[in-house]
């Protein structure tokens, strides 16, 4: 499932974010690329150990832990901090898969179970810079407002277009979920979103509504990894 979350980040949000990084000191993003991948990749990254990158993924993950669209979709065990780059004109990353396993501080293994990316530029700041995320009905391409939030199997062949003009800011990272089956994160995302409905139509005492959650969270517990 490829889900946009919109509005993860408010305008406020977004303008400090821009502030922080437009100051910030950019190295060669092929510091986090393996070895395939470093080949297709050309972009600017800010170190991960910058403190303008440990305040901003705070603040990131801070609003991802109240987003209920994420949380539903994503079941995140463990998020990779958030890493941020800039392609300017001429810069892009070809078609690649990302690494199964991230390391963050102290060695700690994070799965990449499903990618993230929040956009930071407009879409009119630049040209080109789409996500493109190929799936089983084909490519699909992703430029979406500042703010807002692409999250995709971290399994599926996926690039950055070149960009023609302008430079486009963005944060990415990894989620580790607590179900590990795409397909079974899938279908409780669907069931999700079907107690939602039902309580908001038939209120929360309702027996369908209650049998609905009751089979979620039984799914939820059979197929959770603690």
């Amino acid at each position: 499932m490829i889900l946009i979350v919109p509005e993860v980040l408010s305008a406020a949000d977004v303008a400090a974010c821009r502030d922080r990084l437009e100051a910030a000191s950019f190295i060669d993003g092929k510091v986090t690329a393996g070895a395939q991948s470093a080949e297709a990749k050309q972009n600017l990254q800010l170190p991960q150990d910058a403190p303008e990158a440990k305040a901003l993924g705070e603040l990131i993950l801070d609003r991802l832990g109240r987003n209920p669209a994420f949380i539903s979709a994503a079941l995140p065990a463990r998020v990779y901090p958030p890493l941020f780059n800039r392609y300017e004109a001429g810069m892009g990353f070809g078609d690649h898969v990302d690494n199964t396993i991230r390391y963050g501080e102290g060695g700690r293994r994070y799965r990449t179970d499903l990618s993230c990316t929040l956009f930071l530029s407009e879409p009119d700041e630049y040209d080109g810079g789409e996500l493109v995320i190929s799936g089983p009905i084909g490519a699909e391409a992703f430029k979406l407002a500042a703010g807002d939030m692409v999250l995709y199997p971290a399994t599926t062949v996926h690039q950055v277009t070149p960009v023609t003009r302008g430079a486009r800011w963005a944060s990415f990272f990894w989620v580790q979920s607590m179900v590990r089956s795409g397909e079974q994160r899938d279908l409780l995302w669907e069931l999700d979103q079907a107690v939602m409905d039902a309580r908001a139509r038939l209120g929360d005492g309702d027996e369908t509504a209650i049998r609905l959650t009751g089979t979620y969270h039984n799914l939820l517990r059979m197929w959770a990894e603690a």
